[in-house]
């Protein structure tokens, strides 16, 4: 699908793989809307990608928020992809030195994570499924109508869960498990629905680790042995959005590492 002349939202858009992805669609044309939490740099970021992005304040767990984001994308053009970044991480055994974990923070890393996801793809496909089709095509390949794409983000600890990641690995795992179900269900509108599972990425939220740690990280990276970037995300959904046969599918972006217990 061209995203020229078209509206995106990408949640999580003021920094890490939101941001990236963010300006990579308003290079190919789209007028990005930055959905992100009120206290982020939301405005700043829109300012660096430019004319083709805009900062709308919303919390991606919020019905009435998100709904507002998405009348706002639709406001300005037909709203042809909706890219999920937004997240949280936590730690935490399940049985620890202080006892059973918080299920305060499960629930949270649940609701942010999983429940958020759905919530904006539930309510953008909504609007998605009001356009008229667009032609999606790849040089040389058949042209194939579509209204809309959905791009969601999960993780390979949805498989390969770590030591105290009981919460995460199971919000993520959610995002994954629902990818088809979603993708089936929003066939008949012509409607796509991808997930990313990226492996250890170079983020604001790993920028403050030690040396040695960072490391110790990609030495576990078969090749290449070195963090994932935010470009090589922004890359892959741009891949996702473009080619039409892509469809209800979790891609690992990982150089291949497996991740161990700890």
């Amino acid at each position: 699908m061209k995203l020229d002349g078209a509206s995106a939202i990408v949640t999580g858009g003021a920094s890490g793989l939101g941001f990236a992805t963010a300006k990579a669609l308003a290079g190919d044309g789209a007028t990005v809307l930055l959905l992100d939490l009120p206290s982020s740099r939301g405005e700043e970021a829109a300012r660096e990608i430019g004319e083709g992005a805009r900062f709308v304040a919303a919390d991606v767990t919020s019905e009435e928020q998100v709904r507002a984001a998405v009348t706002a994308a639709q406001g300005i053009a037909p709203l042809r992809a909706v890219v999920n970044c937004a997240g949280i991480v936590s730690a935490s055994r399940t049985v620890g030195r202080e006892g059973p974990a918080p299920l305060d923070v499960f629930e949270r890393t649940i609701a942010v994570n999983l429940i958020g996801t759905f919530n904006v793809i539930r309510l953008a496909a909504a609007a998605m499924s009001a356009n008229d089709p667009a032609v999606g095509q790849v040089p040389g390949g058949p042209e194939t109508p579509e209204r809309g794409v959905v791009v969601s983000t999960a993780s390979v600890a949805a498989y390969d869960g770590q030591v105290g990641q009981a919460a995460y690995a199971a919000s993520k795992g959610g995002i994954a498990a629902m990818t088809l179900p979603i993708a089936r269900d929003l066939a008949r509108q012509l409607i796509r629905v991808v997930t990313v599972a990226p492996g250890i990425m170079h983020t604001p939220m790993m920028a403050g680790m030690p040396d040695d740690v960072r490391a110790s990280l990609e030495a576990q990276v078969p090749h290449p042995s070195r963090l994932g970037t935010a470009a090589e995300y922004a890359a892959l959904v741009r891949h996702v959005i473009a080619n039409p046969y892509l469809n209800g599918e979790t891609i690992r972006l990982d150089g291949g590492i497996r991740m161990q217990p700890r």
